[in-house]
């Protein structure tokens, strides 16, 4: 009875007909929602420009965030028996960069050994892979006929060439860059810690009503928990792995054990890609390394076998369902930060996406994207209909 006019006499008139909207305004709300999506797929091609080119600035940030979610559980279990929050976090960043120092010191000079034999390796694997490059020498030759050309230039015209700068500058350029890195990702990482429950007091002044409150506290005590689960369990297991992989190539005879564990301690943080280049690179070396193909074959057959182990018995065991990620979503994701901020981008695509899903998780609009990022659940059993 509430859509139903009454008349002036006490009659009861017809219920309002509802208001159809004109062609026209059906026509502009349809130009307001495409603007609208255009404005949307712009602004994200500008956001991810701004991260290309804030690289320097932001992927330091990101690293110490992700270093202060991870030590924030122990931080905050340490303060309940009396420990300070300075205190703890001054004591682990401290432990961590002593562990980076040394690391660096330990591999500095097996590394430096393989750089200056990398042109010696290159030629030797060349050579082994003669007869698989075979098939490639046409178009080699081709190549030196269209050098040949390109040389036999008139001597009149001048030639100008762009100098490259050397490795040794460039090395020191990576270096400085790398230090750089690193010192503003400890000293951020030191500040959230050393501040306690700080950042999250600031982060819930933010919102006006007590629900927000609750929901905003829920997604950031979600997020420090599943982060800080999966980097010290992946930080463990990955250690692991190095030492098995290590002992692995000492036994085969591989050249400087200590860098094949640390590599495969590294590489082990990019989900499926670090496998691959683990087995790419160890194939190349002992291919140059060992006489017989065959021996050359049981070094990356055994690389394969301890990563298969341990991604699909051991980080599935440690890990447990609740942190299991869409197997696509998480290739796509450290395919994209791969490309976009290098390997750097591709050791923080997974934590990046662990953050993502438990915001989707805990916001009503994005649920249908959080369930796109899980793992695939079972479908229920559906009870056969009766017939009649």
């Amino acid at each position: 009875m509430q859509n139903e006019r009454i008349g002036q006499a006490g009659t009861i008139l017809a219920p309002e007909a509802p208001e159809v909207p004109s062609e026209n305004e059906v026509s502009r709300l349809n130009h307001l929602i495409a603007i609208r999506r255009l404005l949307g797929i712009i602004l994200l091609v500008l956001v991810v420009m701004g991260f290309y080119f804030a690289r320097d600035v932001v992927l330091p940030l990101m690293i110490g965030l992700l270093l202060a979610l991870t030590f924030s559980p122990v931080v905050r279990a340490l303060q309940r028996i009396g420990i300070a929050p300075p205190i703890t976090a001054t004591a682990l960043i401290t432990a961590l960069a002593a562990i980076v120092a040394v690391g660096a010191f330990l591999l500095s000079g097996p590394v430096s050994d393989w750089i200056n034999q990398a042109p010696r390796l290159g030629d030797q694997l060349r050579e082994r892979a003669q007869t698989v490059l075979e098939s490639f020498e046409a178009v080699r030759n081709a190549s030196e006929q269209v050098s040949e050309i390109t040389d036999s230039e008139d001597p009149a015209v001048q030639r100008v060439a762009v100098q490259t700068p050397g490795i040794l500058s460039s090395a020191v350029g990576s270096v400085a860059s790398i230090l750089t890195t690193i010192i503003v990702t400890l000293v951020l990482a030191l500040f959230l810690l050393a501040s306690g429950d700080l950042f999250y007091i600031k982060l819930i002044e933010g919102f006006p009503r007590f629900g927000d409150k609750k929901r905003a506290l829920r997604i950031v005590y979600g997020i420090e928990r599943r982060v800080s689960r999966y980097l010290l369990s992946v930080t463990i297991i990955n250690a692991g792995l190095g030492v098995v992989i290590g002992l692995m190539m000492w036994g085969a005879g591989m050249p400087s054990p200590l860098v094949w564990a640390m590599a495969a301690f590294l590489l082990n943080f990019l989900p499926y890609v670090g496998a691959i280049a683990g087995v790419a690179l160890s194939a190349a070396v002992a291919i140059v390394h060992y006489d017989h193909l065959t021996q050359a074959l049981l070094v990356p057959a055994l690389y394969l076998t301890a990563t298969a182990i341990e991604g699909q018995l051991v980080t599935p065991i440690v890990l447990g369902r609740r942190l299991e990620l869409n197997t696509v979503s998480v290739f796509v994701t450290v395919i994209f930060w791969g490309w976009l901020w290098g390997i750097p981008g591709a050791l923080v695509a997974v934590p990046f996406l662990v953050c993502m899903k438990v915001v989707c998780d805990n916001v009503d609009s994005l649920h249908a994207v959080g369930n796109f990022l899980g793992a695939r659940e079972p479908l229920p059993d559906l009870e056969p209909e009766a017939t009649e």
